[in-house]
């Protein structure tokens, strides 16, 4: 087990260092590299941009400036944010309890839904042809759309939600916190429900077709237990491992769903720093996002190889 998370480890370093080569050069080579903000202020001289690009160390050679940003990453010096000087890491923390908020509970309404609808859809012939049609919708559609049809109907039209924002601005107590969540985290969670759903209902099909099965069936196991204890203990390990790779995948995602609803997490403060070319925040944020990614990718290698002994090199 050692030896295989070990294993895991070495391979997901190089990952992170290629992604981070990438979205360095990426950023550096985007127009005005990282002083864009200062080029299109007519107030700031010329003379000052060369004094910031000294101090910022940008006119050293660019392979100088990656390790010097790789090392000070690594230590937990993220740089300040050109928009406002503040830390970078301040600006994110501060920013992560409404993203957690968000996706995790768009997590655990996606959960589940998918566990049931995948669950009757894949023994009940005539609910899988509406949920696959459902589940289609829900794949198919933009989150974009998606969150301005829910705003337009249920906020503007109805007046039974509120259309942005995690609470009033004169504040609010829980219910009030509730209903600011319940329009991004049903966007947020849709597609992911849907593709889940579709994923168990898969699983179980093959597992139900497993002679195994046949064989208890054969020995007058109800339907019922034959799903429930045997197929769907089966498919739950693959499941597993989509849904633990998806939940990163999640919290990339919510950066449309929280600049649609303008809800204050990690994801809106990528698209204000994307608007307003705060380099330092996008580079702090791509690289959280893959190493979040690449950890949830460990963890569900991880599981599978504790619980499926299948995977496991023979000794």
């Amino acid at each position: 087990m050692l030896t295989f998370f070990l294993r895991r480890v070495a391979q997901t370093a190089p990952m992170l260092i290629v992604v981070s080569l990438v979205v360095f050069a990426l950023i550096h080579a985007a127009p005005g590299g990282p002083l864009a903000l200062y080029l299109d202020n007519p107030n700031v001289r010329p003379q000052d941009i060369e004094r910031l690009r000294r101090q910022m160390g940008l006119d050293r050679p660019l392979a100088m400036q990656y390790v010097a940003w790789a090392a000070a990453f690594v230590r937990g010096e993220w740089g300040y944010s050109y928009a406002d000087g503040r830390p970078v890491m301040d600006r994110l923390l501060e920013r992560v309890p409404a993203t957690l908020q968000l996706v995790g509970i768009s997590t655990v309404l996606a959960l589940a839904v998918s566990l049931v609808v995948g669950l009757v859809s894949a023994v009940q012939r005539g609910i899988d042809r509406v949920a696959t049609v459902g589940a289609v919708a829900g794949i198919s559609l933009p989150v974009f759309w998606l969150g301005l049809v829910l705003q337009l109907v249920f906020a503007n039209l109805l007046g039974w939600l509120p259309s942005s924002g995690r609470m009033t601005f004169t504040g609010g107590g829980a219910i009030d916190r509730m209903a600011h969540l319940v329009l991004p985290v049903v966007v947020l969670a849709a597609a992911h429900a849907a593709g889940w759903s579709r994923y168990l209902r898969g699983s179980l099909r093959e597992v139900l077709a497993q002679p195994f099965i046949s064989a208890a069936r054969a020995r007058g196991v109800s339907e019922r237990q034959l799903v429930t204890r045997h197929a769907l203990r089966n498919a739950l390990l693959p499941f597993a491992t989509v849904v633990l790779l998806d939940a990163s995948i999640m919290a990339s995602g919510a950066v449309v769903t929280e600049s649609v609803f303008a809800w204050p997490g990690v994801g809106s403060l990528f698209t204000e720093a994307l608007a307003k070319r705060d380099y330092t925040v996008l580079m702090a944020f791509l690289m959280c996002g893959a190493i979040a990614v690449a950890t949830l990718s460990l963890v569900a290698d991880v599981a599978v190889h504790v619980l499926d002994p299948r995977t496991r090199e023979p000794s």
